[in-house]
């Protein structure tokens, strides 16, 4: 069984990206964060097999999840938590959940206490299940939860997205019962799902680990990657997709 989680940056910008990636990867299921749209192209994504749970409501956030396995037990809501950035639903044998985690903007933006709320919310979410059964929890998680996972830790001195309290709402979540599926390295020595749009970031690998796919131990994982192709030629997102393939 082939997982993915991709940020697409806007699923109306980036679906003739979009669609011929699904062709290529062909992965079973999918996540799918900041679609940016109130209505999904389901109907695009439905002729190649899939089904559609999606979460949005117009320019900004949005989750969705595609399955050609089932989809069922559909779930968006994020109690105290309206905007849509969480998506839920079993996929044939193995349960997933879509996540768009908030940005923060700043330490000492109010926004920055909201993801913290945000992320207590989802790891009492997780008490409905139980770590003895095959589950992921995938998407753009906002996060860098080690050093490792920045290009330069010196030039996020200050910043969100390495605070210890959001590395710590991150540490959570795995230790509920999940493990962090590290995917190989992509063309450095660390497998970088972000790259800035400015200043070729992206062709000079100054990167962000902030994707995740975290997975219970019912799930095996045989092989991780980050997919660096769908990142490059003209109008790509600035998330490139983790591909996973697992076995129950």
């Amino acid at each position: 069984m082939r997982i993915a989680t991709w940020n697409v940056n806007s699923i109306g910008a980036r679906l003739p990206r979009f669609l011929p990636w699904l062709e290529e990867a062909a992965p079973d299921v999918v996540a799918v964060q900041e679609t940016k749209t109130a209505t999904f192209p389901a109907a695009d994504v439905e002729a190649l097999g899939y089904e559609v749970a999606h979460a949005g409501d117009g320019r900004w956030n949005g989750v969705a999840i595609l399955s050609r396995v089932g989809l069922s037990d559909v779930d968006t809501v994020h109690p105290g938590h309206p905007e849509p950035r969480l998506v839920s639903a079993q996929c044939g044998p193995l349960h997933v959940t879509s996540v768009y985690v908030p940005n923060g903007r700043a330490v000492d933006d109010p926004h920055y206490l909201y993801k913290l709320d945000w992320f207590a919310t989802l790891r009492e979410r997780l008490e409905r299940f139980d770590p003895a059964q095959p589950l992921v929890l995938m998407g753009d998680f906002n996060v860098a939860r080690t050093d490792d996972d920045v290009w330069d830790r010196s030039r996020f001195v200050g910043s969100t997205h390495v605070t210890p309290a959001e590395r710590t709402a991150m540490d959570a979540l795995v230790e509920w019962g999940l493990v962090d599926v590290v995917p190989r390295p992509g063309k450095g020595d660390r497998p970088f799902t972000y790259w800035d749009y400015r200043a070729g970031m992206f062709h000079k690998d100054m990167g962000m680990r902030i994707d995740y796919v975290l997975a219970t131990p019912a799930v095996t994982v045989q092989d991780a990657w980050v997919d660096r192709e769908a990142r490059k030629g003209t109008g790509p997102s600035d998330h490139a997709p983790v591909v996973v393939d697992i076995t129950l």
